[in-house]
């Protein structure tokens, strides 16, 4: 299989999903699901990946991470797709399943409500959660190169212009206070040291 024919597979593969409404790979191994009728897209049909799906357990040749349910989901499309769970196949369910979310979430927002973290925290920590779970489920350390570089490009698009008080400008009011204190001062100490040497010659 060619990385073309398999991309083009998993790009139909995920817009099958979202036709169903699935916002999670959770959605392959509902039985309910399997039983309803599914257009073909490509090469495959959800019930063909349903089936692999369910039992995709006893066919994975690779370790898989066990700490959610849905582990055997994103082991089992990795190996369906890529052959095995690779940074590819983290790449892309990251940015079908993690950044698809998040950019929803944020789009659902005015444009001046994302620099304020009390209406973008929850969306970020999905996202960060999101990321740590799949990888933990591929068995590939997080953080890592991509998941570090997926925020950084989130950074950029989403938070670039907006300011941070650690980095903001203080005040003009301060700003006017911390220059004007030293050049008042210059003349203050000028003139107590020309004072003292006066003093000084005078009393020798």
């Amino acid at each position: 299989m060619t990385a073309t024919s398999s991309s083009l597979m998993f790009s139909g593969y995920f817009l099958t999903l979202l036709i169903w409404g699935c916002t999670t790979v959770v959605c392959l191994v509902d039985e309910k699901l399997a039983a309803q009728p599914a257009p073909t897209i490509g090469y495959h049909s959800i019930e063909m990946t349903t089936a692999n799906a369910s039992h995709g357990e006893s066919a994975l040749s690779f370790a898989c991470g066990n700490n959610t349910h849905n582990c055997m989901e994103y082991c089992s499309i990795c190996k369906r797709f890529f052959g095995k769970p690779s940074m590819q196949c983290l790449s892309t369910l990251l940015e079908h399943l993690c950044l698809k979310n998040f950019e929803i979430a944020m789009a659902s927002l005015h444009s001046n409500d994302w620099c304020i973290w009390s209406n973008v925290s929850s969306l970020y920590s999905n996202l960060s959660l999101c990321t740590e779970e799949i990888s933990d489920c591929l068995v590939i350390p997080w953080p890592n190169p991509l998941v570090e570089q997926t925020f950084v490009n989130i950074h950029s698009k989403y938070f670039q212009f907006c300011p941070t008080e650690e980095l903001s400008d203080p005040p003009p009011v301060i700003i006017f206070a911390l220059v004007i204190t030293p050049i008042c001062l210059i003349p203050v100490m000028v003139s107590l040291v020309v004072l003292k040497t006066k003093n000084g010659d005078g009393s020798s």
